[in-house]
């Protein structure tokens, strides 16, 4: 897969260190200059629906179930690659130098009516909701959140995507 950005997410990461990883999927679900983004209601952030990948799981496994916890949406298709971003950041754990977050982003298709989520206890305190997101307005608000420096990890790296797709795809 395309790597589209490495990120230090603190300065004085060791990146050739010891090392503790977690790899995530993400989705990325166009329609037309909308994109099915999960918006929190506590952060006020847009994130791409997806996760972590589970022992024994495929990204297209992980990717289906994802989306469905999140989004309460059935993955019709996964139909390409988009690109992976790779995080950097200093571990919690002790007996490591650097943490390793690897994305790896694929556009899919949806089904058109959602069901029920089943969202993480945290997700709910985040008040994860999906939403068709014009592209502008997700990046206009992440951005603000980005510079006035109280945005989720995440946030970044989210914004980054975006931009990629709205260049890539002419949005």
């Amino acid at each position: 897969m395309k790597l589209l950005k490495v990120i230090a997410r603190k300065q004085g990461v060791n990146s050739a260190g010891r090392t503790t990883y977690r790899e995530a999927v993400r989705g990325v679900v166009i329609k037309g200059r909308t994109l099915l983004m999960i918006y929190s209601s506590k952060n006020g952030d847009y994130k791409f629906p997806g996760g972590g990948i589970n022992p024994g799981e495929t990204h297209e496994d992980a990717l289906v179930r994802e989306i469905r916890e999140e989004c309460g949406a059935t993955v019709l298709s996964i139909n390409d690659e988009l690109g992976e971003t790779i995080e950097l950041d200093i571990p919690n754990e002790k007996d490591y130098d650097v943490f390793k977050m690897v994305s790896y982003y694929y556009i899919c298709d949806v089904a058109p009516s959602f069901g029920q989520q089943s969202l993480d206890q945290y997700e709910k305190d985040l008040g994860f909701t999906p939403l068709w997101v014009d592209i502008d307005k997700a990046i206009k608000t992440n951005q603000m959140l980005i510079d006035s420096n109280n945005c989720p990890r995440w946030t970044p790296r989210e914004t980054f995507v975006l931009k990629y797709i709205k260049e890539k795809f002419r949005m």
